[in-house]
């Protein structure tokens, strides 16, 4: 009687009780391989997508908002900034909580401004090796002696009080530079790896793996990892209540309806993303036409022309009902020489004839046709022209291409051909090799076959250096790669960005030429403290100049690039600048085709 009973209730609960909703999957794929999630340690684009998803940084940029905004994030309002630009006070909202963890031990561990003070200190603890220090690095008051006890043998003192890091109350804190630093609102909202707040507890309960074992208070969480093939994230279930409450620019009216139709939903809206590492643009690009994949964020180079053929989506793909979403990437492409090479590196006039002549050697229509597909424009200089701050009337003479003038250039210093082999040799008569980084994928190797064509009608002798991206990076911030094919993508609208690479304090972070110029640096120094203004334009006016009379690398390309979606998802528009994004995504179930053919996606993994 007893079992009669219970099996009846349960069969009764079977009927009255709704069916569990279907979990709502977002999979798409990254070209490139992550490198770990420690914000102090990453500087990658592709980790540092995954890091801006699961950990907060106090403001955000608004994903639709045309022209960008800075908005609060958990910050309860913009910074108070004072009058001379020096000190920063922000506050933070109460209720805010990490992601659970065994070592918050069952409690609920709360966001505080404590958090913001200790995760900023850790890009000053030399251990990290932190590449955004080169942002704050000798500008806030106090923490350069802190890290200098810490170089000097002693452990780095996190408890310390520090003037210009000070936690004011609970939900308050104080960042005290040494000079105005109008950039810093950038930093607060769109830099996750330098302002992102981490759980001390965290870092030093798992001190050995703090790369693989991110806990943040974003509205994602780490659920697995497979190194360079497959990252899953999941919803944050102790995430805060937020609602989707995008405004959308006035002449998009695709994004005005469905922002219409999100508004006010519970972020986020996605229960799981799942990302693969798909380095070959073929099986990338199939993945997203046979459905495996819901987005494509960057369309392969080589299918944008078949998917959107004078940047109109295809009447294949109209058909299909496929969105797409085109901008402007705020990124520089280019090629620099390590400025401590001995070959090319220095700043005596024969070595900078060599480079100048090598970046005249360099076609940079062809490259933009052979490796971009036609989708970027010539780069003038480091600076693309919708930055504040950029020249959009500048022709920057390291953007020429001139062979015969390279080949002059080569003679006059010394380069020549004693042998006759069809190379030159060194001024001193010894072997001229370049020596150029690249990783074994179809697209460096159309780009290995211009540089040695490029090169070889000028008659210097090239060499390649195989490697995958994440150890090409590694040597590059060692100053170990002669010459790299490099991409620099922004976070902020400001030129000051594109100019950091070129900073001498910043060699081994930014700067992977490593140039150093005092000259250079001391403008860029007065230049920092200045906001957007003609004063600060007369000083960009003069880094140019000097830049393009040292030449340490040769600017080629700012990207246009192509984001596909399928039908069912919902909300998605290609943000140049900003780096979360799946908590402003939804799928429509409704939408998804049946039988729903994205259990195959093994196939592209």
């Amino acid at each position: 009687m007893r079992l009669s009973f219970w099996r009846a209730a349960i069969l009764a609960c079977m009927l009255i009780a709704p069916p569990a909703a279907a979990e709502k999957v977002l999979r798409y794929a990254f070209q490139v391989a992550e490198t770990g999630f420690d914000p102090a340690q990453i500087n990658d684009v592709y980790s540092s997508i995954i890091v801006a998803h699961i950990y907060d940084s106090p403001l955000k940029l608004g994903y639709l908002a045309r022209p960008y905004k800075m908005l609060p994030n958990t910050a309860a309002a913009m910074p108070d900034v004072s009058p001379d630009g020096k000190v920063w006070t922000i506050r933070i909202r109460p209720g805010i909580y990490f992601a659970d963890d065994p070592v918050f031990k069952g409690k609920k561990r709360e966001l505080t401004a404590q958090d913001y003070v200790y995760s900023l200190k850790r890009h000053w603890d030399p251990k990290n090796k932190s590449q955004q220090l080169y942002l704050v690095d000798g500008r806030v008051v106090g923490m350069d002696a802190l890290r200098k006890a810490a170089l000097a043998g002693s452990k780095f003192d996190y408890d310390r009080e520090v003037e210009g890091l000070k936690v004011i109350d609970r939900y308050t804190y104080r960042v005290t530079f040494n000079e105005p630093n109008p950039n810093f609102v950038y930093s607060l909202g769109s830099n996750c790896n330098l302002t992102c707040a981490v759980a001390r507890e965290v870092i030093e309960g798992y001190p050995d793996r703090t790369m693989e074992h991110p806990v943040g208070t974003g509205a994602y969480r780490l659920k697995e990892w497979r190194r360079s093939s497959r990252i899953v994230l999941e919803r944050n279930p102790g995430f805060r209540e937020e609602h989707y409450d995008e405004t959308a620019p006035a002449d998009d009216a695709e994004a005005q309806a469905f922002a219409a139709r999100l508004h006010g939903r519970r972020l986020p809206m996605i229960d799981r993303v799942e990302v693969y590492i798909i380095e070959e643009a073929q099986p990338r690009w199939l993945a997203f036409l046979n459905a495996e994949h819901d987005l494509i964020d960057r369309t392969p180079f080589e299918f944008v022309n078949i998917a959107a053929p004078e940047g109109r989506l295809a009447p294949n793909l109209q058909k299909r009902k496929i969105q797409m979403s085109r901008n402007n990437e705020h990124d520089l492409i280019f090629a620099y020489f390590g400025m401590e090479n001995p070959v090319l590196g220095g700043y005596t006039p024969d070595k900078v004839a060599l480079r100048r002549a090598i970046s005249l050697g360099i076609d940079p229509e062809e490259w933009i046709r052979a490796v971009y597909y036609g989708q970027a424009i010539v780069a003038q200089s480091t600076v693309p022209p919708t930055a504040f701050g950029a020249d959009p009337d500048l022709a920057g003479p390291l953007a020429e291409f001139n062979p015969a003038k390279a080949k002059a250039l080569l003679d006059v210093y010394g380069y020549v051909d004693r042998d006759g082999d069809g190379y030159r040799e060194l001024p001193d008569g010894s072997t001229l090799v370049l020596e150029i980084a690249s990783v074994p994928d179809s697209q460096g190797k159309r780009q290995d076959e211009l540089w040695r064509k490029w090169m070889d009608r000028i008659g210097l002798r090239t060499e390649f250096k195989k490697n995958q991206w994440p150890q090409h990076l590694k040597e590059s911030r060692a100053g170990k790669l002669m010459i790299w094919n490099l991409g620099w993508l922004a976070g902020d609208p400001d030129a000051d960005t594109f100019y950091q690479i070129l900073y001498g304090i910043s060699k081994g972070q930014a700067n992977h030429s490593r140039f150093d110029l005092p000259a250079w640096n001391a403008i860029y120094k007065e230049a920092r403290t200045l906001p957007d203004s003609p004063a600060r334009d007369r000083l960009y006016r003069e880094m140019d100049r000097l830049f393009f009379v040292y030449a340490p690398l040769r600017p080629i390309a700012h990207r246009t690039l192509t984001g596909l979606a399928h039908p069912w998802l919902v909300g998605f528009r290609r943000n140049g600048l900003s780096r979360p994004l799946w908590q402003y995504l939804d799928i429509d179930e409704s939408a998804l085709p049946t039988p729903q053919p994205r259990a195959g996606a093994a196939a592209a993994r």
